[in-house]
């Protein structure tokens, strides 16, 4: 009898294994990973815009839309409590998504607007501040791309049989992967042209009519 008891055990643990129940716990951690370290890239460039403002507000504190659309959308950012819950909630994916969409806009623009001023380029400070934001936006590409790519291993396993049948057991649900509806426009910086418009020609004026020759 006792080695029965003992056989239990043995025998739950190697069909738990074998219809890939170690394997969810594997991916689950994977994508709760690698979705921390896509927050960890957003806080790290979060960090980085009040001193950014700060420095071209010093130069060009005449572009307060600009610098005002940077600070709300950060702002916007933070409002947004992001738990590991949040990977299986789409709607609360989806507020995250456009709000840091729309703070990767704004900060374009601000970077835009800083060409208009060369004091403001040659600035030391300055230029530290936009190489840590171009780097952290490389990171923060590397680090989507890790999590959609664990997400997607997840969510294949979820879906696929026999695996599938282990998730309907133990309740696993695929989770909501991050996208961007504009991602493409968000991605480019908008064209500015601060060149002044030149005068537009007027029209040509209508010739004078010719008089008639007199008769002879």
């Amino acid at each position: 009898m006792r080695k029965l008891l003992w056989a239990f055990p043995l025998l739950a643990a190697l069909l738990l294994s074998g219809c890939g129940y170690n394997e969810f716990q594997t991916k689950d951690e994977q994508v709760k990973a690698a979705w921390a370290e896509v927050l960890n890239q957003y806080k790290r460039r979060a960090d980085l815009i009040p001193n950014l403002v700060a420095t071209v507000q010093g130069y060009a504190s005449q572009e307060k839309d600009v610098l005002l659309g940077v600070t709300q959308a950060r702002a916007k950012v933070g409002s947004i409590q992001v738990t590991p819950e949040t990977l299986n909630d789409p709607q609360a994916m989806k507020r995250f998504a456009e709000a840091q969409g729309q703070l990767t806009s704004a900060l374009s623009r601000l970077l835009v607007v800083a060409e208009n001023y060369p004091q403001l380029k040659s600035d030391q400070n300055f230029r530290e501040l936009q190489a840590q934001l171009e780097g952290t936006e490389n990171r923060i590409t590397t680090a989507r791309n890790r999590f959609i790519k664990a997400t997607q291993d997840y969510n294949i396993l979820v879906r696929q049989f026999p695996s599938n049948l282990t998730a309907m057991m133990f309740g696993y649900k695929t989770k909501e992967s991050f996208t961007v509806e504009n991602e493409k426009a968000i991605a480019e910086p908008p064209r500015v042209d601060f060149a002044p418009k030149s005068a537009v020609p007027a029209a040509p004026a209508a010739p004078s009519a010719v008089p008639a020759p007199a008769g002879k």
